[in-house]
């Protein structure tokens, strides 16, 4: 008997985990999503880097899977003839005092195997990135860009042609564990499936209640904000620059990002949204269920300083420019133009630490993705295959 296997979730995970099942298990695999199209949030909302692996510590899932997934990623972008480009990444140390942190991220880059990586002073990043400054940089040139909701549209088109389909307009609004299996309603229909796989995004808390597993951590939406170079300004940054990341956030700071189409953007802040699809400021739909989570609170409490200074660039233009200017000074404020944003779904636990790692639950036939933040589209390939080898197999 044909295994029937339900996914929940059509951003590139889900579509990635769908399609990875289907072709590893035969399963007969149906993906439920609640909007009109695949891809609709995170998916279709982030800057389209495909991130080498420099920041992950060394044995994570993050690193191992940012690693195994660029490859996979690579090649499956090369035979579907989806767009994807080396551009080459710098990592910008601005101060002396950024050096060790850049030393230490350097290191830790080689231990997760990420090729060509090489630390080059403040004149040799200039022969990178002609019109960026900086007392020193890594350079990873094989990190990439890629069109990834062109990737999520494939995998949906490979999933049907593996004999499985994506359900769209179809909002889970409830999930049970029966004898025989796991039993949801989306929409107005009723679905029965052998196993279940969990891939919501950031719609996880709400999904996993109906799945009944609440767990220790959250998500909680951060809005990201992005501008957008304008006219010629666009030539003043050839591939990603970037500046050298806060350790103790897994937020990696105001970048600036060369995407596919030729736009570069500049951003992202990282600004506690009002909703899980909170795009906007006056969107606070769910705002009093965010900050009811204890760990909200306490990472507020302990972050304040930080969630000041990402709303005031939020709200000021010119403390965005400044930031940009900071790598390239020739900026200015009339060569940025607001650009759609997006919102990341980020685990906090109850603590109020920010989890850092990809975190993937089981419990019974249903396995739930609690977090699978940035690199997750990268990572996504690679992620299935882990996904595809933990889901429980069928007793009869």
């Amino acid at each position: 008997m044909t295994e029937k296997i339900g996914v929940v979730g059509a951003g590139i995970v889900g579509l990635a985990v769908a399609r990875e099942l289907a072709r590893a298990r035969g399963a007969e695999v149906t993906v439920l999503e609640k909007e009109s199209r695949v891809g609709a949030h995170q998916t279709g909302h982030n800057s389209g880097v495909v991130h080498a692996g420099i920041y992950y510590p060394p044995g994570s899932l993050k690193a191992r899977l940012c690693r195994e997934g660029v490859a996979l990623l690579k090649a499956y972008c090369a035979e579907h003839a989806l767009p994807y480009e080396e551009v080459g990444k710098l990592v910008v140390a601005s101060t002396r005092a950024e050096r060790p942190l850049l030393a230490a991220l350097a290191e830790r880059a080689r231990a997760n195997g990420v090729p060509g990586i090489v630390q080059l002073d403040g004149l040799a990043l200039r022969e990178v990135e002609p019109h960026a400054v900086g007392v020193g940089a890594i350079h990873s040139p094989h990190t990439a860009i890629a069109d990834f909701p062109a990737v999520a549209r494939r995998l949906a088109l490979d999933l049907g042609e593996l004999g499985g389909s994506v359900r769209l307009g179809l909002p889970v609004r409830g999930i049970r564990e029966t004898a025989g299996g796991v039993e949801v309603v989306a929409g107005k229909r009723r679905f029965g499936f052998d196993r279940l796989v969990i891939c919501a995004g950031l719609g996880t808390d709400a999904v996993a209640r109906m799945a009944g597993m609440r767990g220790e951590v959250r998500t909680v939406p951060f809005r990201g904000e992005y501008y957008a170079l304008a006219g010629a300004a666009r030539q003043l940054v050839r591939g990603l620059i970037y500046p050298v990341p806060d350790p103790r956030y897994p937020f990696l700071g105001v970048h600036l990002t060369r995407h596919i189409d030729g736009e570069v953007l500049v951003g992202p802040n990282a600004v506690l949204a009002g909703a899980y699809e909170g795009y906007r400021w006056r969107n606070f739909r769910n705002f009093p269920e965010i900050v009811s989570w204890p760990g909200t609170l306490r990472m507020a409490r302990r972050h304040w300083r930080t969630g000041v200074k990402e709303v005031y660039g939020s709200l000021v233009k010119s403390a965005f420019v400044k930031a940009a200017r900071r790598y390239v000074p020739e900026l200015t404020a009339d060569d940025l133009r607001r650009a759609e944003g997006g919102v990341r779904a980020q685990a906090v636990a109850r603590d109020g630490r920010l989890v850092d790692d990809f975190v993937v639950d089981v419990h019974g036939g249903i396995v739930l993705v609690r977090n699978a933040p940035s690199p997750a589209a990268t990572s996504s390939l690679a992620i299935a295959r882990h996904i595809a080898g933990i889901v429980p197999a069928l007793s009869r």
